[in-house]
């Protein structure tokens, strides 16, 4: 089953330990840090809108771009989604309106991207849509963390409707990183005293990339570096830091136009 299909129907109720707070804060200081306290943003790989919808509260014109439709069908029905555009997109292949104060995107999406090769187009395109000056803001969970933390774990939670079984498989050659999702979800036509629970699976894919790969993709998309910090700091990255972000700034290359 395709990734985020059935998940998404669930996805908010599990990751309901993110702290989605504290990543607006730190994200929204560091836009006003470059001089960018309004504007449009847009966020890649937003899923179900929650810091879309947060940093849309902050003042900010918000498109939310996912390519999975379940995941943005979620976003859309939420009641403060009014005046957010949501784009149906394979970040690879991004194609907005128009140019964009700062395109942002948490959460490890960047790790959902298989190559280096599709790493520095997604980062090409992002370059082509920001305005003169524009910022990127991304997060990557690290080597550190597929290989040392996560790497052949297995998770459960249990919710009153809903159980997920989470695999983890982590190849250190490839580094490809393999989760399967089992979910067991009541069913509709199930009594309180004996629910029916549906089982479905999905597998997700994600790829961990050293700091080193992030720079040069970064490069050869021709944007300018600013900055790598420690997740939630503004300290450089340690060896065990289980997520970093970079901050980087629109760069101007032979064939960039503007919408």
């Amino acid at each position: 089953m395709e990734a985020y299909s059935v998940f998404a129907g669930i996805y908010d109720e599990f990751m309901d330990n993110i702290p989605y707070e504290k990543w607006e804060e730190y994200l929204t200081c560091i836009l006003k840090e470059y001089g960018i306290d309004s504007g449009i943003v847009a966020e890649l790989g937003c899923g179900t809108g929650i810091m879309t919808r947060r940093l849309a509260k902050r003042g900010y014109d918000m498109i939310g771009i996912d390519v999975s439709e379940e995941m943005l069908a979620a976003a859309r029905e939420n009641e403060d989604s009014g005046g957010i555009l949501y784009l149906n997109q394979d970040m690879r292949e991004l194609e907005l309106f128009g140019t964009v104060n700062a395109v942002i995107s948490v959460c490890d999406s960047m790790n959902y991207i298989l190559s280096e090769d599709d790493l520095c187009s997604v980062f090409k395109k992002v370059n082509n849509y920001l305005e003169k000056d524009g910022l990127f803001i991304f997060d990557i969970k690290t080597l550190h963390f597929y290989s040392n933390i996560l790497k052949d774990t297995v998770q459960a939670d249990n919710r009153k409707d809903a159980c997920l079984i989470w695999e983890n498989y982590f190849d250190e050659d490839s580094r490809i990183h393999t989760y399967d999702l089992t979910m067991f979800i009541a069913a509709e036509d199930g009594t309180e005293d004996e629910k029916l629970y549906e089982r479905y699976t999905e597998r997700h894919f994600q790829r961990a990339y050293s700091a080193e790969e992030i720079k040069r993709a970064i490069d050869n998309a021709g944007m300018e570096l600013v900055a790598v910090y420690g997740a939630m700091t503004y300290e450089d990255p340690k060896d065990d830091d289980e997520r970093i972000y970079f901050v980087v700034k629109e760069g101007y290359q032979d064939g960039k136009y503007y919408m």
